[in-house]
């Protein structure tokens, strides 16, 4: 199944100072860990920035195999970025990431794809019912409709997209937790303090 990959790196990085995504982790940016764990479960990678100068810079350290696309919209939200990703996709599902998730394993990504087929999204869920809409795998066709929809309605978060999406399954995350036990997965870099905990988190 040729399946897509979106990974959003179109935040503002206020927290941090400067682009995270090109942040050095363990050697290399932080975005090319999220894209490495894509390896060999998606056909095709696409990374959604927010501006041609994002773009600009971003192709100077991604591979020439990962499509880059530029947000139409002004506005700057995951549900835009989400939106730009689905439009540019040719899967039929596509897993939608954040570039800051430097944790992310290939094992879960391949489990929440394969989860997805038969299914318009697929959603980790934590036991509190909070859920992960940006660790989701999601059937192309509707959550592009969901997305635009959404959008018109002038909501900018994810989890209004997902209200609309009807043949969803949620994944609990302890399901999760066989393959990462303490689910650095969903840990997420904001901060240069942060870059430091995910150095240590790696080597540990």
């Amino acid at each position: 199944m040729d399946n897509s990959a979106i990974v959003l790196a179109g935040g503002t990085s206020k927290r941090f100072g400067y682009d995270k995504g090109l942040a050095q982790l363990a050697g290399k940016p932080l975005i090319m860990h999220v894209l490495d764990a894509l390896d060999k479960i998606v056909k095709e990678k696409i990374v959604v920035v927010s501006s041609k100068e994002q773009a600009e810079k971003m192709a100077k350290v991604l591979k020439s195999d990962v499509k880059i696309a530029v947000d139409q919209s002004e506005l700057q939200s995951p549900l835009v970025g989400a939106l730009t990703g689905f439009k540019e996709a040719c899967g039929e599902y596509a897993l939608v990431l954040p570039c800051d998730t430097p944790l992310v394993l290939r094992e879960i990504l391949a489990l929440i794809l394969e989860l997805c087929m038969g299914k318009n999204a697929v959603i980790p869920r934590w036991p509190n019912g909070y859920i992960e809409p940006l660790h989701a795998a999601y059937c192309v066709e509707p959550a592009l409709e969901a997305a635009e929809t959404t959008l018109k309605e002038e909501k900018l978060d994810m989890r209004s997209m997902v209200e609309k999406l009807r043949n969803i399954r949620y994944v609990s995350t302890l399901v999760f937790q066989q393959f990462d036990p303490k689910l650095k997965m969903f840990f997420n870099v904001n901060t240069p303090a942060d870059l430091k905990k995910a150095e240590l988190m790696l080597k540990g």
